[in-house]
Protein backbone atom coordinates (compact mmCIF):
# COMPACT_ATOMS: atom_id res chain seq x y z
CA UNK A 1 0.00 0.00 0.00
CA UNK A 2 1.08 3.69 -0.91
CA UNK A 3 3.37 4.98 2.15
CA UNK A 4 2.46 3.17 4.92
CA UNK A 5 1.74 -1.01 4.68
CA UNK A 6 1.72 -3.82 2.23
CA UNK A 7 -1.90 -4.60 3.04
CA UNK A 8 -4.94 -2.50 4.64
CA UNK A 9 -5.38 -2.20 8.38
CA UNK A 10 -2.63 0.55 8.62
CA UNK A 11 -5.10 2.28 6.57
CA UNK A 12 -5.64 6.00 8.25
CA UNK A 13 -1.73 6.84 7.44
CA UNK A 14 -2.63 7.50 3.90
CA UNK A 15 -5.59 10.08 4.75
CA UNK A 16 -3.25 12.55 2.75
CA UNK A 17 -2.80 10.27 -0.16
CA UNK A 18 -5.09 8.65 -0.83
CA UNK A 19 -22.31 -14.70 3.53
CA UNK A 20 -28.18 -16.42 3.15
CA UNK A 21 -25.70 -19.74 2.29
CA UNK A 22 -25.56 -21.13 -1.39
CA UNK A 23 -25.59 -24.41 -0.69
CA UNK A 24 -25.71 -25.31 -4.23
CA UNK A 25 -21.97 -23.82 -4.36
CA UNK A 26 -20.88 -25.72 -1.33
CA UNK A 27 -19.54 -29.38 -0.09
CA UNK A 28 -20.17 -28.05 3.35
CA UNK A 29 -22.87 -29.97 5.19
CA UNK A 30 -25.44 -27.18 6.31
CA UNK A 31 -24.97 -27.74 10.06
CA UNK A 32 -21.76 -26.09 9.76
CA UNK A 33 -20.56 -22.57 10.78
CA UNK A 34 -19.83 -20.27 7.52
CA UNK A 35 -18.05 -16.90 8.62
CA UNK A 36 -20.06 -14.30 6.75
CA UNK A 37 -18.65 -11.41 8.58
CA UNK A 38 -17.91 -7.63 7.83
CA UNK A 39 -15.19 -5.02 9.84
CA UNK A 40 -17.20 -2.28 11.43
CA UNK A 41 -14.52 -1.14 13.30
CA UNK A 42 -15.19 2.61 11.51
CA UNK A 43 -18.81 2.27 12.71
CA UNK A 44 -18.32 3.81 16.30
CA UNK A 45 -16.85 6.74 14.92
CA UNK A 46 -19.43 7.11 11.63
CA UNK A 47 -22.16 7.21 13.48
CA UNK A 48 -21.06 10.29 15.68
CA UNK A 49 -21.26 11.97 12.04
CA UNK A 50 -25.05 11.01 11.32
CA UNK A 51 -24.85 9.15 8.13
CA UNK A 52 -28.04 8.19 7.18
CA UNK A 53 -27.39 4.53 5.89
CA UNK A 54 -30.13 2.71 4.54
CA UNK A 55 -32.06 -0.15 2.50
CA UNK A 56 -34.68 -0.20 0.52
CA UNK A 57 -34.73 2.96 0.71
CA UNK A 58 -35.39 2.94 4.26
CA UNK A 59 -33.01 4.35 6.97
CA UNK A 60 -31.97 1.96 8.78
CA UNK A 61 -29.27 0.83 11.75
CA UNK A 62 -26.23 -0.46 10.32
CA UNK A 63 -26.37 -3.63 12.77
CA UNK A 64 -29.69 -4.11 11.86
CA UNK A 65 -28.89 -3.77 8.10
CA UNK A 66 -26.52 -5.83 7.83
CA UNK A 67 -28.44 -8.79 10.29
CA UNK A 68 -31.06 -8.77 8.02
CA UNK A 69 -28.91 -9.15 4.49
CA UNK A 70 -27.35 -12.18 6.65
CA UNK A 71 -24.26 -11.63 7.80
CA UNK A 72 -23.36 -13.30 10.79
CA UNK A 73 -20.58 -11.96 12.69
CA UNK A 74 -18.57 -8.84 12.91
CA UNK A 75 -15.21 -7.93 13.58
CA UNK A 76 -13.89 -5.01 15.63
CA UNK A 77 -9.98 -3.98 15.82
CA UNK A 78 -9.10 -3.27 19.75
CA UNK A 79 -6.32 -1.20 19.82
CA UNK A 80 -4.27 -0.56 23.73
CA UNK A 81 -4.36 2.49 24.36
CA UNK A 82 -5.73 4.92 21.47
CA UNK A 83 -5.12 8.69 20.92
CA UNK A 84 -8.54 9.13 19.81
CA UNK A 85 -10.27 6.65 22.18
CA UNK A 86 -11.61 5.47 18.48
CA UNK A 87 -11.18 1.07 18.64
CA UNK A 88 -10.36 1.79 22.31
CA UNK A 89 -11.30 -1.54 24.85
CA UNK A 90 -14.79 0.88 26.38
CA UNK A 91 -15.86 1.55 22.39
CA UNK A 92 -15.27 -2.36 21.29
CA UNK A 93 -17.12 -3.71 23.98
CA UNK A 94 -20.38 -1.35 23.53
CA UNK A 95 -20.53 -2.08 19.61
CA UNK A 96 -19.71 -5.56 20.48
CA UNK A 97 -22.21 -5.89 23.18
CA UNK A 98 -24.98 -4.09 20.63
CA UNK A 99 -24.14 -6.47 18.32
CA UNK A 100 -24.13 -9.67 20.39
CA UNK A 101 -27.71 -8.80 21.37
CA UNK A 102 -29.24 -9.21 18.26
CA UNK A 103 -27.81 -12.95 17.22
CA UNK A 104 -24.28 -11.72 15.64
CA UNK A 105 -21.38 -13.29 16.25
CA UNK A 106 -18.34 -11.31 17.34
CA UNK A 107 -14.87 -11.32 15.84
CA UNK A 108 -11.89 -9.51 17.80
CA UNK A 109 -8.74 -8.53 16.17
CA UNK A 110 -5.93 -7.75 18.62
CA UNK A 111 -3.12 -5.20 17.19
CA UNK A 112 -1.49 -5.45 20.60
CA UNK A 113 -0.22 -1.67 19.42
CA UNK A 114 -1.82 1.83 20.16
CA UNK A 115 -2.39 1.82 16.52
CA UNK A 116 -2.27 0.12 13.23
CA UNK A 117 -0.54 -3.16 13.23
CA UNK A 118 0.34 -4.68 9.98
CA UNK A 119 3.33 -6.24 7.99
CA UNK A 120 4.95 -2.71 7.69
CA UNK A 121 4.31 -1.43 11.16
CA UNK A 122 4.24 -3.56 14.83
CA UNK A 123 4.76 -1.20 17.36
CA UNK A 124 4.66 -1.95 20.58
CA UNK A 125 1.98 0.02 22.96
CA UNK A 126 3.92 3.17 24.54
CA UNK A 127 3.51 1.44 27.88
CA UNK A 128 5.68 -1.65 27.19
CA UNK A 129 7.96 0.15 25.34
CA UNK A 130 10.82 -0.52 27.51
CA UNK A 131 9.94 -3.50 29.54
CA UNK A 132 11.94 -6.73 29.20
CA UNK A 133 10.94 -9.37 27.80
CA UNK A 134 9.59 -11.63 30.38
CA UNK A 135 8.00 -8.53 31.69
CA UNK A 136 6.53 -7.94 27.82
CA UNK A 137 5.17 -11.55 27.79
CA UNK A 138 3.64 -11.05 30.47
CA UNK A 139 1.75 -7.83 29.51
CA UNK A 140 0.91 -10.00 26.53
CA UNK A 141 -1.04 -12.31 28.44
CA UNK A 142 -2.42 -9.98 31.01
CA UNK A 143 -3.57 -7.24 28.62
CA UNK A 144 -5.19 -10.13 26.24
CA UNK A 145 -6.96 -11.86 29.75
CA UNK A 146 -8.39 -8.90 30.82
CA UNK A 147 -9.76 -7.40 27.82
CA UNK A 148 -11.95 -10.95 27.20
CA UNK A 149 -12.41 -11.34 30.90
CA UNK A 150 -14.08 -7.64 30.83
CA UNK A 151 -16.01 -7.95 27.23
CA UNK A 152 -17.36 -11.43 28.96
CA UNK A 153 -18.67 -9.57 31.91
CA UNK A 154 -20.31 -7.18 30.18
CA UNK A 155 -22.20 -9.70 27.68
CA UNK A 156 -19.71 -9.41 25.09
CA UNK A 157 -17.49 -12.12 24.84
CA UNK A 158 -16.03 -12.61 21.73
CA UNK A 159 -16.85 -15.90 19.39
CA UNK A 160 -13.18 -15.33 17.53
CA UNK A 161 -10.05 -13.71 18.46
CA UNK A 162 -6.92 -13.22 16.60
CA UNK A 163 -3.92 -12.71 18.00
CA UNK A 164 -1.84 -10.08 16.23
CA UNK A 165 -3.46 -8.40 13.00
CA UNK A 166 -1.71 -9.51 10.20
CA UNK A 167 1.72 -11.34 11.50
CA UNK A 168 3.73 -11.96 8.70
CA UNK A 169 6.60 -10.32 9.83
CA UNK A 170 6.35 -11.23 13.91
CA UNK A 171 4.52 -8.93 16.15
CA UNK A 172 5.63 -6.31 19.08
CA UNK A 173 8.65 -5.27 17.34
CA UNK A 174 11.85 -5.81 17.72
CA UNK A 175 11.06 -8.93 19.85
CA UNK A 176 8.80 -10.03 18.27
CA UNK A 177 10.33 -9.34 15.03
CA UNK A 178 10.72 -12.27 12.03
CA UNK A 179 11.94 -10.95 8.73
CA UNK A 180 12.11 -14.51 6.88
CA UNK A 181 11.83 -18.21 7.75
CA UNK A 182 15.58 -18.75 9.27
CA UNK A 183 15.36 -15.49 11.33
CA UNK A 184 16.64 -16.47 14.85
CA UNK A 185 14.00 -14.49 16.91
CA UNK A 186 11.32 -17.02 16.17
CA UNK A 187 11.17 -18.62 19.36
CA UNK A 188 10.50 -15.01 21.20
CA UNK A 189 7.61 -14.10 18.58
CA UNK A 190 6.20 -18.17 19.27
CA UNK A 191 6.13 -17.45 22.76
CA UNK A 192 4.76 -13.65 22.61
CA UNK A 193 1.52 -15.54 20.42
CA UNK A 194 1.35 -18.45 22.99
CA UNK A 195 0.89 -16.07 25.81
CA UNK A 196 -2.31 -14.26 24.11
CA UNK A 197 -3.75 -17.89 23.32
CA UNK A 198 -2.71 -18.86 26.97
CA UNK A 199 -5.25 -15.99 28.07
CA UNK A 200 -7.76 -16.79 25.32
CA UNK A 201 -8.12 -20.57 26.44
CA UNK A 202 -7.78 -19.46 30.28
CA UNK A 203 -11.66 -17.38 29.66
CA UNK A 204 -13.16 -19.30 27.35
CA UNK A 205 -12.74 -22.54 25.61
CA UNK A 206 -15.29 -21.97 22.78
CA UNK A 207 -13.68 -18.76 21.43
CA UNK A 208 -12.00 -20.09 18.11
CA UNK A 209 -8.68 -18.28 17.71
CA UNK A 210 -7.51 -16.69 14.38
CA UNK A 211 -4.03 -16.67 13.07
CA UNK A 212 -4.06 -13.65 10.47
CA UNK A 213 -1.66 -13.33 7.15
CA UNK A 214 -1.59 -10.53 4.47
CA UNK A 215 -1.84 -12.42 0.84
CA UNK A 216 -1.19 -15.93 0.49
CA UNK A 217 2.23 -16.73 -0.99
CA UNK A 218 4.03 -16.63 2.30
CA UNK A 219 0.93 -18.63 4.16
CA UNK A 220 2.36 -22.72 3.75
CA UNK A 221 6.25 -21.31 4.53
CA UNK A 222 4.89 -19.65 7.61
CA UNK A 223 2.27 -21.92 8.97
CA UNK A 224 4.91 -25.11 8.62
CA UNK A 225 7.66 -22.78 10.32
CA UNK A 226 5.31 -21.95 12.87
CA UNK A 227 4.12 -25.82 13.74
CA UNK A 228 7.57 -26.21 15.06
CA UNK A 229 6.74 -24.65 18.18
CA UNK A 230 3.27 -26.05 18.54
CA UNK A 231 1.41 -23.08 18.10
CA UNK A 232 -2.56 -23.72 20.15
CA UNK A 233 -4.84 -22.20 17.02
CA UNK A 234 -8.30 -22.95 14.97
CA UNK A 235 -8.40 -20.67 12.23
CA UNK A 236 -6.10 -19.83 9.56
CA UNK A 237 -7.12 -16.26 8.52
CA UNK A 238 -5.38 -14.55 5.33
CA UNK A 239 -5.84 -10.57 4.05
CA UNK A 240 -7.16 -11.40 0.19
CA UNK A 241 -6.85 -8.20 -1.39
CA UNK A 242 -6.55 -8.60 -5.28
CA UNK A 243 -4.50 -5.38 -6.54
CA UNK A 244 -2.03 -6.09 -3.57
CA UNK A 245 -2.19 -10.22 -3.24
CA UNK A 246 -2.82 -11.00 -7.05
CA UNK A 247 -5.41 -11.22 -9.64
CA UNK A 248 -5.40 -14.78 -11.14
CA UNK A 249 -8.51 -16.55 -8.45
CA UNK A 250 -7.52 -19.95 -9.24
CA UNK A 251 -4.31 -19.31 -7.84
CA UNK A 252 -6.08 -18.16 -4.87
CA UNK A 253 -7.99 -21.45 -4.83
CA UNK A 254 -5.00 -24.03 -5.21
CA UNK A 255 -3.73 -22.16 -2.51
CA UNK A 256 -6.48 -22.28 -0.06
CA UNK A 257 -6.27 -26.34 -0.73
CA UNK A 258 -2.98 -26.86 0.23
CA UNK A 259 -3.01 -24.87 3.26
CA UNK A 260 -6.24 -27.06 4.14
CA UNK A 261 -5.04 -29.91 3.08
CA UNK A 262 -1.26 -29.49 4.78
CA UNK A 263 -2.97 -27.78 8.12
CA UNK A 264 -6.38 -29.35 8.44
CA UNK A 265 -7.98 -26.12 9.62
CA UNK A 266 -10.65 -23.63 8.50
CA UNK A 267 -9.31 -21.20 5.57
CA UNK A 268 -10.90 -17.68 6.59
CA UNK A 269 -10.70 -14.88 4.25
CA UNK A 270 -10.31 -12.16 7.33
CA UNK A 271 -10.24 -8.81 4.90
CA UNK A 272 -11.33 -8.36 1.47
CA UNK A 273 -12.84 -5.79 -0.40
CA UNK A 274 -13.82 -4.89 -4.27
CA UNK A 275 -14.93 -1.64 -5.76
CA UNK A 276 -18.11 -0.58 -7.04
CA UNK A 277 -16.56 2.34 -8.65
CA UNK A 278 -13.64 3.71 -9.49
CA UNK A 279 -15.62 7.33 -8.77
CA UNK A 280 -14.96 9.28 -5.58
CA UNK A 281 -17.31 11.21 -3.11
CA UNK A 282 -14.82 13.32 -0.99
CA UNK A 283 -11.33 14.41 -1.76
CA UNK A 284 -9.19 12.03 -0.03
CA UNK A 285 -7.25 10.32 -3.33
CA UNK A 286 -8.68 6.59 -3.52
CA UNK A 287 -6.39 3.24 -2.71
CA UNK A 288 -7.75 1.65 -5.96
CA UNK A 289 -9.30 3.97 -8.98
CA UNK A 290 -7.10 2.15 -11.60
CA UNK A 291 -8.43 -0.64 -13.90
CA UNK A 292 -5.07 -2.03 -13.84
CA UNK A 293 -6.10 -2.80 -10.00
CA UNK A 294 -9.21 -4.88 -11.24
CA UNK A 295 -9.48 -8.50 -11.82
CA UNK A 296 -10.37 -9.40 -15.68
CA UNK A 297 -13.92 -9.97 -15.97
CA UNK A 298 -15.16 -8.24 -12.35
CA UNK A 299 -15.94 -4.76 -13.51
CA UNK A 300 -15.48 -1.63 -10.69
CA UNK A 301 -19.05 -1.61 -10.91
CA UNK A 302 -21.93 -2.70 -8.20
CA UNK A 303 -22.59 -6.12 -10.47
CA UNK A 304 -18.61 -6.87 -10.78
CA UNK A 305 -18.09 -6.05 -6.76
CA UNK A 306 -21.28 -8.11 -5.51
CA UNK A 307 -19.93 -10.98 -8.44
CA UNK A 308 -16.51 -11.16 -6.77
CA UNK A 309 -17.87 -11.70 -3.51
CA UNK A 310 -20.48 -14.48 -5.04
CA UNK A 311 -17.01 -16.72 -6.41
CA UNK A 312 -14.79 -15.84 -3.49
CA UNK A 313 -17.22 -17.53 -1.00
CA UNK A 314 -17.75 -20.33 -3.16
CA UNK A 315 -13.97 -21.24 -3.77
CA UNK A 316 -13.69 -20.98 0.40
CA UNK A 317 -16.22 -23.22 0.93
CA UNK A 318 -14.48 -25.77 -2.09
CA UNK A 319 -11.20 -25.01 -0.76
CA UNK A 320 -12.14 -25.12 3.09
CA UNK A 321 -15.33 -27.64 3.72
CA UNK A 322 -14.78 -27.05 7.61
CA UNK A 323 -16.40 -25.39 10.32
CA UNK A 324 -15.55 -21.63 10.80
CA UNK A 325 -14.00 -21.31 7.40
CA UNK A 326 -15.66 -18.20 5.84
CA UNK A 327 -15.25 -14.64 4.31
CA UNK A 328 -15.42 -11.30 6.26
CA UNK A 329 -15.20 -7.81 4.04
CA UNK A 330 -13.32 -5.25 5.53
CA UNK A 331 -14.54 -1.70 6.21
CA UNK A 332 -17.79 -2.46 4.09
CA UNK A 333 -18.81 0.44 6.56
CA UNK A 334 -15.81 3.04 5.40
CA UNK A 335 -18.15 5.38 3.47
CA UNK A 336 -17.16 9.04 2.66
CA UNK A 337 -18.15 10.15 6.28
CA UNK A 338 -16.69 13.45 6.46
CA UNK A 339 -18.34 15.05 3.55
CA UNK A 340 -17.60 15.55 0.30
CA UNK A 341 -14.97 18.12 0.45
CA UNK A 342 -13.24 16.39 2.89
CA UNK A 343 -9.38 15.86 2.53
CA UNK A 344 -8.84 13.90 5.26
CA UNK A 345 -11.91 11.55 5.05
CA UNK A 346 -12.46 8.31 3.39
CA UNK A 347 -9.93 6.83 0.83
CA UNK A 348 -11.98 3.42 0.91
CA UNK A 349 -15.36 4.62 0.00
CA UNK A 350 -15.93 2.99 -3.91
CA UNK A 351 -14.74 -0.44 -1.50
CA UNK A 352 -17.85 0.15 0.73
CA UNK A 353 -20.64 -2.20 1.09
CA UNK A 354 -23.26 1.25 0.61
CA UNK A 355 -22.96 3.43 -2.32
CA UNK A 356 -22.35 7.62 -2.44
CA UNK A 357 -25.85 8.20 -1.25
CA UNK A 358 -25.07 5.43 2.07
CA UNK A 359 -27.81 2.56 0.39
CA UNK A 360 -26.71 -1.25 0.83
CA UNK A 361 -24.92 -1.88 -2.63
CA UNK A 362 -26.18 -5.97 -3.81
CA UNK A 363 -22.49 -7.30 -2.67
CA UNK A 364 -23.48 -6.77 0.72
CA UNK A 365 -26.65 -8.91 -0.04
CA UNK A 366 -24.37 -11.82 -1.72
CA UNK A 367 -22.13 -11.50 0.96
CA UNK A 368 -25.04 -12.41 3.71
CA UNK A 369 -26.47 -15.24 1.29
Amino acid sequence: MPLFRVCVCCLLFIQVVSCKKNSSSSPSPSNQVFIKGIDLSFSPEIASWGIPFSDNNVATPMLTIIRNKGINTIRLRLWNNPATGHSSLQEVMQFAKEAKAIGLKFYLDLHYSDDWADPGHQTKPAAWSSVSFSVLKDSVYQFTKNCLNYLTQNNAQPDYVEVGNEINVGILWNEGKVNNLTDANWPNFADLLKQGTRAIREVSSSTKIVLHLAGYDYANDFFQKLNNYSPDFDIIGLSYYPWWHGMDLNVLKQTLQTLNGSFHKPILIAETAYPFTLQWNDWTNNLVGLTNQLIPGYDATQTGQAKFITDLKVIVKTASSLDHAGVCYWAGDYVAFKGTMSSNGSPWENLALFDFQYKALPALGELGK
